[in-house]
């Protein structure tokens, strides 16, 4: 099996997915998971943070993403997440950087392609469900070691890996690992990405091996 039911429940999971790559040495955004009911507890957390996201620990493309600014957003905020079914929330410190991102797709722990992902003039996610646009971009050895080290560490055999450059620590650092990562569009090749094709040999390649050493 690609991505084992356990790798692929564990990329699914963002704070899971974070503790696994913080306690394997990876850089992450800082993060909180707080209950529902401890408001106070997500006050202090801006008082220190001054910005943070709060993010679905389970959420895809961008979507529940909200930024918090201070702790006015926080009060109007707090209202809607009540209404949800959650016993938690989970928050990462909103990181200062260039709103693009790159996304390394990895398979078998080798590096496939890059490409670089930008958020839209009036939103700050890169994703492009949220209004972001991919662009050609290349990844330095650094990038890539990173990325692959995410992957292996989650486990996944095929995966997507977010990363973007925090200008104020001057370092990058790893947003999201996807278990499902896309392939590019017809539009997307146009443009550049010819990675589909590597990566589909790859792909078939390794269920080959994993299919001869199940026999």
């Amino acid at each position: 099996m690609i991505n084992s039911y356990e790798s692929f429940a564990l990329t699914e999971d963002k704070f899971h997915t974070s503790l696994v790559l913080r306690n394997n040495g990876i850089k992450t955004a800082d993060y909180k998971l707080c209950h529902r009911d401890d408001g106070h507890e997500l006050k202090k957390i801006i008082k220190k943070w001054d910005r943070m996201v709060y993010k679905p620990t389970d959420g895809w493309g961008g979507l529940g993403l909200t930024k918090i600014e201070n702790e006015e957003t926080l009060n109007m905020l707090m209202p809607f997440l009540n209404q949800m079914d959650l016993r938690y929330f989970y928050v990462e410190k909103f990181i200062d950087y260039d709103n693009t991102d790159f996304r390394i797709d990895i398979v078998d722990g080798k590096f496939i392609g890059c490409y670089g992902r930008k958020a839209s003039a009036t939103d700050w996610r890169t994703n492009v469900t949220s209004g972001g646009s991919v662009f050609m971009r290349e990844a330095n050895d650094e990038i890539v070691d990173i990325a692959i080290k995410a992957a292996n560490t989650c486990g996944v055999d095929i995966a997507g890996v977010d990363i973007i450059y925090d200008r104020k620590k001057e370092e990058y650092v790893v947003l999201e690992v996807n278990g499902i990562p896309a392939f590019a569009t017809p539009d997307q090749e146009k443009m550049g990405l010819d990675f589909n094709d590597r990566k589909i040999d790859m792909i078939v390649d390794l269920i080959d091996r994993k299919t001869k050493k199940d026999k």
